[in-house]
């Protein structure tokens, strides 16, 4: 009798693990999780700002607790560890980013291609305390 209720709370407990765990099919790309696809905008955008700009540093602590809390979130909204490693060293994805973020900044009236400009607009932000802003700040 034992054997049998062990038995049973074991595939109980995998069944628990199946319904608890959503399907595949059943999420959006990490690209279309808005929530987590713009916060992940704003630290690539924030990466390139302070690449370019001498007078530009970046808040790292805060940097890598914006991507930590980002990876936690995926993780919650049944993201496994593949999926997320997937979407942020897809080098399709860095190109979107990339394309994402210049139409970004030019709508910010800055040429992104310009370092000039790019940095003036970094500077923009961290007054402006926006999420690529705090990201950031002036050496």
């Amino acid at each position: 009798m034992r054997s049998a209720v062990t038995g049973g709370r074991a595939v109980l407990g995998a069944l628990a693990l199946l319904v608890a765990q959503p399907v595949a099919a059943d999420r959006p790309p990490l690209s279309e999780v808005r929530e987590i696809d713009g916060a992940l905008l704003a630290v690539a955008i924030a990466n390139e700002v302070r690449q370019r700009c001498d007078d530009i540093e970046p808040r790292m602590i805060r940097a890598l607790g914006t991507l930590n809390g980002l990876k936690a979130k995926a993780r919650a909204l049944g993201y496994g560890e593949d999926e997320i490693e997937d979407y942020v060293t897809s080098e399709a994805e860095k190109a979107r980013m990339r394309r994402l973020g210049e139409v970004y900044v030019r709508q910010q009236g800055a040429d992104p291609a310009v370092t000039a400009e790019l940095c003036a607009f970094g500077r923009a932000q961290i007054a402006s305390s926006t999420a690529v802003g705090r990201l950031l700040r002036e050496k």
